[in-house]
Parts: structure tokens; sequence; C-alpha cells
């Protein structure tokens, strides 16, 4: 009875220790995606007021816990029973990322007109302030939804080969370490403003040195926004023509000739621009129905 109650232990020390092995493993393969992560996610989190800044990251992050709680089983359920239907979800995802890349880029050339409109517009109250908030987080969660999708399936691409429950600790284990990971980073940069500002009030004119560390933090913060906005947006084709280079065997026939980095931010630009496209014609067609 006690070598059956030990041999019971053995075999989840042996699981434990292959499911950490595969983690360091699936870890590595995903590092890509988690930068691209990283990028995207700063650049949603941030354009909020200073004071909603944390309250919002911590809703996107609940929102980012709950889409691995959705994915992963589902996740797991696909692999074992149809692992043919992984790409295509895998595909539609990224049509949705280049799409949302594409919009970004539309914003930036048009921001000016946008933002004349916005000044002729009357102050906005607080329920309408809300209201636009809960938007963006809204968007912030339907795109951790999809990078989640694409670091659960290259993480689990990493350990097909082992056990399922190897499968579910070691996948299981990045997917959540890639949410903690990256959204603690991103609120250690939304916050580097008030770091900076309270090393300048602690150097209370006497200490040159963390003064000037705290006027660097503030001033830094804009530029580091503005480059992780450019990232992120750069992060979304990747991602996306990344997932039609490596599942549509033409384009990568086509494409050979290009280094992987530019056929890839080609291929999700041009299909950003179509998704763009045909968004704006079937609301052009559903408001000439609705109106009349």
């Amino acid at each position: 009875m006690s070598m059956g109650f030990f041999a019971v232990f053995d075999d989840i020390a042996t699981l434990l220790d292959d499911a950490a092995a595969m983690s360091k493993v699936a870890t590595k393969k995903t590092v890509g995606i988690l930068g691209d992560d990283l990028a995207v996610n700063a650049q949603k989190a941030s354009g909020f007021a200073a004071s909603r800044e944390l309250p919002v990251l911590w809703s996107i992050t609940k929102g980012s816990f709950r889409n691995k709680l959705i994915i992963l089983p589902i996740a797991f359920l696909l692999s074992a029973f149809a692992p043919w239907a992984i790409i295509p979800i895998l595909m539609l995802g990224g049509v949705y990322l280049a799409y949302e890349g594409a919009e970004k880029v539309m914003e930036y050339f048009f921001h000016t007109q946008h933002n004349e409109e916005e000044e002729n517009l009357p102050v906005k109250s607080e329920e309408e302030i809300l209201a636009i908030e809960a938007k963006k987080v809204k968007s912030a969660i339907m795109t951790d939804f999809i990078l989640s999708i694409e670091i659960v399936i290259m993480a689990l691409g990493t350990v097909i080969e082992e056990s399922l429950l190897v499968q579910i600790v070691a996948v299981t284990f990045v997917a959540f370490v890639a949410t903690i990971g990256v959204y603690g980073i991103v609120a250690l940069l939304v916050r580097m403003d008030d770091f900076g500002l309270k090393l300048i009030e602690l150097a209370d004119g006497k200490n040159s040195f963390l003064a000037k560390v705290g006027q660097i933090l503030v001033m830094a913060l804009p530029k580091v926004i503005r480059v992780l906005t450019f990232l992120g947006t750069i992060a979304m084709f990747l991602v996306a023509g990344g997932i039609f280079m490596h599942n549509v065997a033409e384009l990568h026939t086509y494409l050979h000739f290009l280094p992987s980095f530019i056929a890839e931010l080609l291929i999700g630009f041009l299909l950003g621009i179509v998704a763009l496209l045909l968004h704006t014609i079937f609301e052009k067609i559903k408001f000439n129905v609705s109106g009349n």
C-alpha cells in the first residue's frame, strides 16, 4: 500500500518535471509573440486619464484572464478532436488584428481633421467619458483575445507530442505567465510619470540627481507611449501577416525573395486595408438600409 502511495508521488513528480521542461521550451517559442503582445497592449492601455489608468488596466487584465480561461479548454479540445479547425480560427483572428492595425494607420493620417471636429463638440459628461472608456476596454480585451489565441496555439504546438497532462500544465503556465508579465510591465510603463513626479518631490530641490531622473521619466513617458503605439501597430500587422505566411503555402512561395519581416508586414498591411475597406462598405450599406 505504501509503495503504491509513493509510486503515485513519483508519477506526479515526473509529470511536473516534464511539464516544467516543456514550459521552458514553450516560453522560448512564444517569446516573439509576447513582445508583440506587450507592444500592442501598451498601446491599448494608454490614452486614459491618469486617475483611471490603473483601474482601466486592471479591467483589461481581468478580461485577459477570462480570455485565457475560455481559450485554453477550447484549444485542448480542438487539439484532441478537431485539429483542422485551429488554423481557420487563427486566420480569422489575423484578419481582425490586421483590421485594427489599418484602422490605427487611418486614424494617424486623418487625426488632424478628427481633432478639429472634436474641438467643436461640447464638453463630454462623466457618463459619456465612462462610456468611451468602456468601449476602449472592450476593444483592448478583444485584441488580447486574438493575441491570446496566438500564444496558446504556438505554445501548444511545441508540446503537441507530449501527453495531455503535460500539454495542459505547460500551456496553461505559459498563458497565465504571459498575462501577468505583459500587464505587469504595462502597469509600470503607464505609471512612469507618477514615479518621476515622486522622485522630484523627494528631491525637494536638494538632490539634483533624483530631480533629473524624475524629470527624465516624466518627459520620457509620452515618447515611450508614442513609440509603443507605433510598435503595437506594426506588431498587429506582423502577427496577422505571420499567421497567413505560415499557413498559406502560396504566399510563402510568391514572397520567398523578401525577408520574412518585410513579407509578413506587407501581407498584414494589405490584409488590414482590405478588411477596413470591406468594413467601411458594409457600414455604408447598413446605414443606407437603416436610413431607408
